[in-house]
C-alpha cells in the first residue's frame, strides 16, 4: 500500500507541475480568476464524466457530506491564498513556503493521527526542505506580510491532505476529487466577477484543456495517495514537483540549473533515496516478526 501511495505522490506532483506550466504560459495573456475558473470549469466537466463511467454518481450525495465539503472549500482557499501571494512574491519565496508542506504534513499527522514517524522520516523531511532552499534561493529582503499569506496557504494545503483521511472510505476518491474541482471552480468564478473578462484565443482554450486534464489527474492521484499512504512517509515525495518543475524548465524554455541547483538536487534525490532504503528495511523486520518462530 505505502509503494502505490509512493507512486501516486510522485505522479500528482508530475501531473500540478505540468499544469502550473502550462498555465504559466496561458497567464500570460489572461486574468488569473478568469484562467482558474475556466480551467475548473473544464476540469469538473472531465471528473464528472470519469465518476459517470465508474457509476459514482450514484453516490453524488456525497458532495454535500461535511467532511468532503470541507476538504473542497479548504482545498479551494488554500489555492487562492497560494495564488494572491504568487502574484506579489518572488517565485522562489513562494515555492519554498509552499513546499514547507511536508514538514507540517509530518507535524500534524504525528499530532492529530497519532502516526510514528522515526529519524529516518525526520530527516528525509528535513533534508528535502534544505534541498529545495537550494534550488529556489529565496532571498530574505523580499519577505513580507505576502509570504506569511503564501504561509498561510500552505497551512491549509496541509490540513486539506489531513482531512482526506478523516473521509469515509466509502466514499469513492472521484467523489472527493469531483467536489475539490467543484470548490474551486466556485470560488474562482466569484472572484472572477470583480474584474473584467478578456477575449481568449483557441490555442489558448486547448492549452487549457489540457491543463485541466493534469489538475484533474493530479487531484485524484492526492486523493489516494492520503488514503492508502502513511502521511509521514509519503510527504517527502512532495518534493519531486522540484525536480519535475526543473526538467520542464530545461526542455520548454532552456532553465539551465546552477551548483546551488544541482546541490538541491542531490540531496532532493538522496532523501527519496534514504527514506525508500528505510522503509524496505522496516518493512523487511516487520515480515521477519510475523513469522512464527
Amino acid at each position: 500500500m505505502n509503494a502505490r501511495a509512493i507512486a501516486a505522490m510522485i505522479g500528482a506532483m508530475a501531473c500540478f507541475v505540468s499544469n502550473d506550466a502550462l498555465v504559466k504560459h496561458v497567464s500570460e495573456s489572461l486574468p488569473a480568476a478568469q484562467l482558474i475558473f475556466l480551467r475548473g470549469l473544464m476540469a469538473s466537466a472531465l471528473v464528472l464524466g470519469v465518476a459517470h463511467r465508474l457509476g459514482a454518481l450514484r453516490q453524488a450525495g456525497a458532495l454535500l457530506h461535511p467532511r468532503v465539503a470541507l476538504r473542497g472549500a479548504v482545498d479551494a482557499c488554500a489555492t487562492m491564498l497560494y495564488l494572491l501571494s504568487l502574484f506579489r512574491l518572488p517565485i522562489g519565496n513562494a515555492t519554498a513556503i509552499n513546499l514547507a508542506a511536508p514538514l507540517f504534513m509530518t507535524v500534524f499527522a504525528v499530532l492529530f493521527l497519532r502516526e510514528r514517524a522515526g529519524a529516518a522520516r525526520w530527516s528525509a523531511v528535513v533534508l528535502g526542505f534544505v534541498g529545495v532552499l537550494c534550488i529556489v534561493q529565496p532571498s530574505g529582503g523580499d519577505f513580507n506580510a505576502w509570504a506569511l499569506l503564501c504561509l498561510l496557504g500552505t497551512l491549509f494545503h496541509a490540513m486539506r491532505d489531513l482531512m482526506t483521511r478523516r473521509i469515509d472510505p466509502a466514499i469513492p476518491s472521484i467523489i472527493i476529487t469531483l467536489a475539490t474541482a467543484l470548490a474551486v471552480t466556485l470560488l474562482a468564478g466569484c472572484l472572477s466577477l470583480l474584474g473584467e473578462w478578456q477575449p481568449m484565443a483557441w490555442a489558448d482554450l486547448a492549452l487549457l484543456a489540457v491543463a485541466a486534464a493534469f489538475l484533474a489527474g493530479g487531484y485524484f492521484l492526492l486523493v489516494q495517495c492520503m488514503r492508502a499512504g502513511e502521511v509521514t512517509l509519503t510527504a517527502p515525495f512532495r518534493y519531486t514537483a522540484v525536480l519535475f518543475a526543473m526538467v520542464l524548465g530545461y526542455a520548454v524554455w532552456g532553465e539551465v540549473p546552477s551548483g546551488w541547483a544541482w546541490t538541491g538536487i542531490a540531496l532532493l534525490v538522496s532523501s527519496g533515496l534514504y527514506m525508500l532504503y528505510s522503509e524496505r528495511g522496516r518493512s523487511r523486520a516487520a515480515a521477519l516478526d510475523a513469522q512464527p518462530e
